[in-house]
C-alpha cells in the first residue's frame, strides 16, 4: 500500500465523519455558496507568469515545510506579487491544512482559489464551493473514470474549475473528457517521490490543446519554467519553494519579476 492509498482510507473517514455533523443543506446555505467564481483557466490563459502560488504547511515526501506562517499573510503576499491563483492545501492529517485556511484565504484575497484535496466524494466539492474555492483538483490515481466524469460535471454545475491531475499516459487517456478545464502532470512519481521534468515534457504532446496544460512539482526555479514553456505549459504550480521561506509573498515577488 502506498502513501496515496493510505490517504484515500483515511480520508474516506473523515468525509463520513464531516457529513454526519454538517448537512449538505447547511453547505448550500453559507455566505459563500453563491458568489460569483473566479476562472482559473481562463486566467492562465491570459498570463505571462502562469504562477499557481501554495499554501502548504508540511508534506508525507518533504514533512514540515513551514507552521509558523499565518494563511492571511501568505495569500495577500501572493497576491501582491501578481501570481495568477492560490492553492490551499485542506488535508489536515498528512498536510496540516484545513477548510478554515480556505476561508481565510477567501477572506484576505481576491485571487482564484485552488482547493487542493483528494476528492473522492461529490461531498467535498460542496464544501470548496462554501468556503470559497473557485477550482477542485481531481487525481486521476484515485478516482475511476465514472468517478472523473461524476465530480467534473459535478463542480461545473456548481461553476467550479477543474484541473485534473495525472502522473503518466495511462492516468491521461482515461481522464480527457470535456468537463475538464485543465489538466495537470505532476512530476512527481508517488511511488517513489522522485521528481522529474521530463513527465511534463512526455505527457504535453498527449494533451489536447482545449485544455489549460499545467505542470505541477519539481518547480523551483526560473530555468524549470522556461523549459517547460515551449510544451505548451500556461500554468506552474509552486509550493514547497516559496513556503520554504519566512516570506512566500516576497518569494513570489522576486520569482515572478525575474521570469518576465
Amino acid at each position: 500500500m502506498n502513501i496515496l492509498d493510505k490517504i484515500v482510507i483515511d480520508k474516506r473517514n473523515e468525509v463520513n465523519l464531516r457529513k454526519g455533523l454538517i448537512p449538505v443543506s447547511q453547505l448550500e446555505q453559507s455566505v459563500l455558496f453563491n458568489r460569483e467564481t473566479v476562472s482559473l483557466s481562463n486566467t492562465l490563459r491570459n498570463s505571462k507568469s502562469g504562477i499557481i502560488a501554495e499554501h502548504k504547511r508540511r508534506s508525507p515526501s518533504k514533512s514540515v515545510i513551514n507552521h509558523t506562517l499565518n494563511v492571511q499573510d501568505v495569500a495577500t503576499g501572493y497576491e501582491n506579487a501578481g501570481v495568477c491563483g492560490m492553492s490551499v492545501l485542506t488535508d489536515g492529517k498528512y498536510f496540516g491544512g484545513s477548510l478554515d485556511d480556505l476561508l481565510t484565504a477567501r477572506a484576505s484575497c481576491n485571487l482564484p482559489l485552488l482547493r487542493k484535496e483528494f476528492i473522492i466524494d461529490e461531498y467535498q466539492i460542496l464544501e470548496a464551493k462554501a468556503y470559497g474555492a473557485d477550482v477542485i483538483l481531481l487525481i486521476a490515481a484515485i478516482l475511476t473514470r465514472d468517478e472523473i466524469k461524476q465530480f467534473s460535471e459535478f463542480a461545473k454545475r456548481l461553476n467550479l474549475d477543474v484541473l485534473l491531475e495525472v502522473h503518466n499516459e495511462e492516468e491521461l487517456h482515461k481522464s480527457i473528457m470535456p468537463s475538464l478545464d485543465m489538466l495537470g502532470v505532476n512530476n512527481r512519481n508517488l511511488k517513489t517521490f522522485d521528481v522529474s521534468l521530463e513527465t511534463s515534457k512526455v505527457l504535453s504532446e498527449l494533451i489536447p490543446d482545449d485544455f489549460v496544460k499545467v505542470s505541477e512539482s519539481g518547480i523551483s526555479n526560473i530555468e524549470a519554467i522556461k523549459e517547460l514553456q515551449p510544451f505548451g505549459y500556461k500554468g506552474f504550480l509552486i509550493g514547497e519553494n516559496f513556503m520554504k521561506t519566512d516570506n512566500p509573498g516576497a518569494s513570489a515577488t522576486v520569482f515572478i519579476k525575474s521570469l518576465l
